[in-house]
C-alpha cells in the first residue's frame, strides 16, 4: 500500500499498531462501554487532524453540548475555540431526528457545512441514540439509516469516526448482533477492565479493511495535559526480517573470579540470569557489573522495581562502589517504577525507549520477581521476559536479570517458577549453605552458552568492594582435589543429593556378614585399579556376635570408614 493511501491519526501509539495509519476514506467504528474513552479518542482524532495535518474537522454530538466538549478538550491542552475561530473546526450539537432528516437530502445543512469547510475528518458521537431514534420513532430498521449515513460520508470523501456504546460484559457483547461491524471498515474496541482493585484500559483493532495491523489488546492511557496514549503490547511479534547480531568479544563482570568461573567473562550481547534468595548479593553483583561497564566507558541502564534508587546508591556507597558518580556523569541511567499497579506494556515501552535513546551497552533489571509476583497471568509474564530479552539481544546489549528464588537453601524450583530460564545465555546461582549453626554463601555457574564454565561451587563473602570469592585450596595451594567417583558409586543422583554408600556394605552390616570385596576404584590418575579391602574381615556387628542391640550410630560410622 502506498503511503499516500494512509492518513495519520496523530494519536500517540495508534498509528504504530495500525502500521502507519488508517486508509484514507475509511469509516471507523469505535465501540466500548461507558467510561472507556471513546469520545476522548474521537476528539483527539479531530484535533490532531487539524493541528498536525491541516485537515478541517466537523464534530456532531447528540449528548454533550459544545460548551462541555470545549471544556473537556481544554483539559488536554486542545484549543478547540481557537480552531473554531479560524474556521478549521466546527462542533454541531443536534438531535438524531435532524441528522436522519439531513441524510434524506443531498443539499442539507450538514452536507453544505462539510463542503464549505472542505472537511476531511468527521466525528459522529454516537450511534446509540441515532439507532434508538431510528427504530423506535421512525419505525425503520437501523441498518437502513446506517447504510444511508455511510453512503453519504463516502460521497463526501471524508474519513469518519463513529462511536457506539456496547455492554461491558464480554458475554453480552458477543451475543449482540451489530450490523455496524459489517458496514464499517475499521473497528476499534475499547475496554476498561478490573484487575485486582484497580482498572486497566485497553484498545484492540478487530478489523481494518485493506491493511495489516498488530492484533491483540494494547494498553491505553488517558493522561492529563496529553490525551490518549496507546502502548503496543510487549509480546507483539517483531515485523520484518529478524537478524540478531552476535559478538565474539568478552567483557568482565567486575569480579575476576566470577569471570573465570564463567569462562573469561561474558560475551557482549549475552543475557545472564542471577538467581538467589534475598540477601545473597544479587543486587551487589549487579552494581559491580554496572560500575565495571561504566569504567570501560559503556553506557549503562539500571531498571529497579524492588528498591528505590536512593537506597541502592546508599548501599553501593557503603561497599565502596561509587555508582552515584557514574549516574551524575550520565554514564549510568536509572529507571525506577513501583511494582504497584504496574502496566507491562507501558513499562516495556519506557525502558526500551531509554535503551534506544541512550544507546545502552549494559542493563541491570532488579528484579524479575517483581514482574512475577505482579502478574496473575503467568504466560503474560513469560512473554514479557521473552520480548525484553529479544529487544536486548537485537541491540547487542549485555544484560543482568536478577530473580529471587523462593528457597532459602537450593534452587530446585527455578525451572518451575521461571520458565524464561531457557532463553538466557548464562545462569549464576547464589545460595546459602548451612554449616553447623552458620549460613555461608556459595556461588555456582551451571550454564554459560559458548563457554566452558567451571561448574565448581565457590564460597564468597560480601565486603568492601562487593562480592569477593574465597580462595580455593585445591587450586591455589596445589593440594590434591577430592576424588571424583563415577555415578555408580553414589545413591540419590537423580534426587540431586548424592551420597557415597554401598548397598553391599550396608547389607553386610545389617546381617552381620563379612565385608564384601570392592573390586574397582579410581586411582589418583583417574584410572580404574583393583583393590582388595574388607576381604575376610568381619563387620562391626559380626565382631560383636551379631547382636541387634549394638549401637546403630557407631555401627554405621565404622562401616562407612571401611568403604
Amino acid at each position: 500500500m502506498a503511503d499516500s493511501d494512509l492518513i495519520h491519526t496523530g494519536i500517540v501509539g495508534l498509528d504504530d499498531i495500525l502500521l502507519g495509519g488508517i486508509r484514507r476514506g475509511n469509516i471507523l467504528l469505535v465501540e466500548g462501554a461507558a467510561g472507556t474513552g471513546k469520545t476522548t479518542l474521537g476528539l483527539e482524532f479531530m484535533y490532531r487532524g487539524v493541528a498536525n495535518f491541516d485537515e478541517s474537522a466537523l464534530i456532531v454530538s447528540f449528548e454533550l453540548s459544545p460548551e462541555k466538549l470545549l471544556r473537556d478538550a481544554a483539559g488536554f491542552g486542545w484549543d478547540f475555540e481557537g480552531l473554531e475561530r479560524k474556521g478549521k473546526l466546527k462542533v454541531i450539537y443536534t438531535s438524531p431526528s435532524v441528522i436522519l432528516q439531513e441524510l434524506q437530502s443531498h443539499d442539507g445543512l450538514l452536507m453544505a457545512e462539510m463542503k464549505r469547510m472542505e472537511a476531511k475528518r468527521i466525528l459522529i458521537d454516537g450511534l446509540t441514540p441515532l439507532k434508538l431514534f431510528g427504530e423506535i420513532f421512525n419505525g425503520r430498521p437501523f441498518r437502513d439509516s446506517l447504510h444511508l449515513l455511510v453512503e453519504t460520508l463516502q460521497r463526501q470523501e471524508v474519513t469518519a469516526m463513529l462511536t457506539r456504546e456496547v455492554p461491558a460484559s464480554e458475554a453480552a457483547r458477543a451475543a449482540e448482533f451489530s450490523h455496524e461491524q459489517f458496514v464499517c471498515d475499521t473497528i476499534l474496541t475499547m475496554r476498561n477492565e478490573p484487575r485486582g482493585r484497580s482498572n486497566i484500559r485497553s484498545i484492540e483493532i478487530s478489523k481494518s479493511r485493506g491493511q495489516d495491523f498488530i492484533t491483540g489488546k494494547h494498553t491505553l492511557r488517558i493522561e492529563a495535559d496529553k490525551g490518549v496514549r496507546i502502548y503496543q503490547r510487549a509480546q507483539a511479534r517483531p515485523r520484518g526480517p529478524v537478524e540478531q547480531p552476535t559478538s565474539t568479544k568478552r567483557s568482565s563482570l567486575g569480579v575476576p573470579a566470577v569471570d573465570a568461573m564463567i569462562g573469561k567473562g561474558v560475551f557482549d550481547g549475552s543475557v545472564t540470569l542471577v538467581v538467589g534468595v534475598s540477601g545473597t548479593g544479587k543486587t551487589v553483583l549487579g552494581v559491580q557489573f554496572l560500575v565495571e561497564g561504566a569504567k570501560q566507558g559503556k553506557k549503562c541502564l539500571l531498571v529497579t522495581l524492588d528498591e528505590h534508587p536512593a537506597q541502592i546508591m546508599r548501599n553501593a556507597d557503603g561497599l565502596g562502589l561509587d555508582l552515584q558518580k557514574y549516574v551524575d556523569e550520565g554514564t549510568v541511567q536509572v529507571y525506577y517504577e513501583s511494582p504497584q499497579e504496574l502496566e507491562l506494556d507501558v513499562h516495556f515501552h519506557n525502558i526500551t525507549r531509554l535503551m534506544d535513546e541512550h544507546k545502552i551497552d549494559r542493563v541491570l533489571v532488579d528484579s524479575l520477581a517483581a514482574y512475577h509476583m505482579h502478574e496473575t497471568d503467568r504466560r503474560e509474564f513469560r512473554d514479557f521476559i521473552y520480548a525484553l530479552t529479544t529487544h536486548i539481544k537485537d541491540r547487542l546489549i549485555t544484560a543482568f536479570l536478577n530473580f529471587e528464588s523462593p528457597e532459602l537453601l537450593g534452587v530446585s524450583q527455578i525451572s518451575e517458577d521461571l520458565k524464561a530460564s531457557t532463553i538466557v545465555d548464562n545462569i549464576i546461582l547464589l545460595n546459602y549453605v548451612e554449616f553447623s549453626n552458620r549460613l555461608r554463601r556459595a556461588i555456582t555457574v551451571p550454564k554459560a552458552r559458548g563457554s566452558a564454565p567451571s561448574r565448581l561451587t565457590r564460597e564468597y563473602t560480601i565486603q568492601r568492594g562487593g562480592i569477593v570469592l574465597q580462595p580455593s585450596t585445591a587450586e591455589e595451594e596445589d593440594l590434591e582435589p577430592v576424588p571424583q567417583l563415577p555415578f555408580s558409586s553414589y545413591y540419590g543422583v537423580l534426587a540431586r543429593s548424592p551420597a557415597r554408600r554401598s548397598p553391599l556394605i550396608e547389607e553386610s552390616v545389617m546381617a552381620g556378614k563379612e565385608m564384601p570385596e570392592i573390586e574397582t576404584a579410581i586411582d589418583d590418575g583417574g584410572q580404574d585399579s583393583t583393590q582388595k579391602k574388607h576381604r575376610g574381615k568381619k563387620s562391626p556387628r559380626a565382631a560383636k556376635g551379631g547382636s541387634r542391640g549394638g549401637n546403630a550410630r557407631g555401627t554405621q560410622g565404622n562401616g562407612s570408614k571401611k568403604r
